[in-house]
């Protein structure tokens, strides 16, 4: 079981315009032809922070589709949410180590999906749980917007173990997140 980042960014590192949009995302391909359906297959347990949940209550329950995700889905937000009828959705706030122990024991033998955005994720890798990140490398530049992760990180780096071209619009790159010795995990 691994705790993974998967998403898209622009070439310039950018998961989001400045006004959370992700219009910018689709022309460049169909989601089928990327490494996504094999990827939700092994997603035991997913977390995403208010402005992605937002902006998919706005684009896809609001728009009368349903709820995408049949596993459960931790919301972190400071601010109360509305629900979706039917979906098993957990708003928390605060320290992400203990929710972390429970979207794990939830996802069972599945993976535990951090959707986004960057900053949340950035408190998952700061907290040392976070394992890998997947990133499909749009072929498109936004100039500004929502950061892919607004951390440094520079020592361990990141290891590259895989890349691959996808259509003519995207380079999926895969990283390990190596740690310190002292994090008590393996690199």
């Amino acid at each position: 079981m691994a705790t993974q980042y998967y998403t898209a960014t622009s070439l310039d590192g950018f998961i989001a315009t400045e006004d959370h949009s992700l219009a910018w995302l689709f022309p460049l391909g169909d989601i089928a032809d990327t490494g996504y359906p094999d990827f939700i297959r092994g997603v035991g347990a997913l977390a995403m922070g208010s402005s992605t949940y937002d902006w998919m209550l706005r684009h896809v329950v609001q728009a009368k589709q349903p709820w995408p995700y049949e596993r459960p889905v931790w919301v972190f937000s400071h601010r109360t949410r509305p629900g979706v009828p039917g979906a098993d959705i957990r708003f928390v706030r605060g320290d992400v180590r203990p929710v972390h122990a429970a979207m794990r024991e939830a996802a069972g033998a599945g993976n535990v999906w951090l959707v986004g955005g960057g900053d949340l994720v950035g408190q998952f890798h700061d907290a040392g749980l976070l394992d890998e990140v997947i990133v499909q490398v749009g072929s498109v530049t936004l100039g500004a917007g929502r950061p892919l992760l607004p951390r440094r990180i520079t020592h361990p780096t990141l290891e590259l173990t895989g890349a691959r071209r996808i259509g003519p619009g995207f380079a999926e790159l895969r990283y390990t997140v190596r740690r310190h010795a002292t994090d008590g995990a393996a690199p």
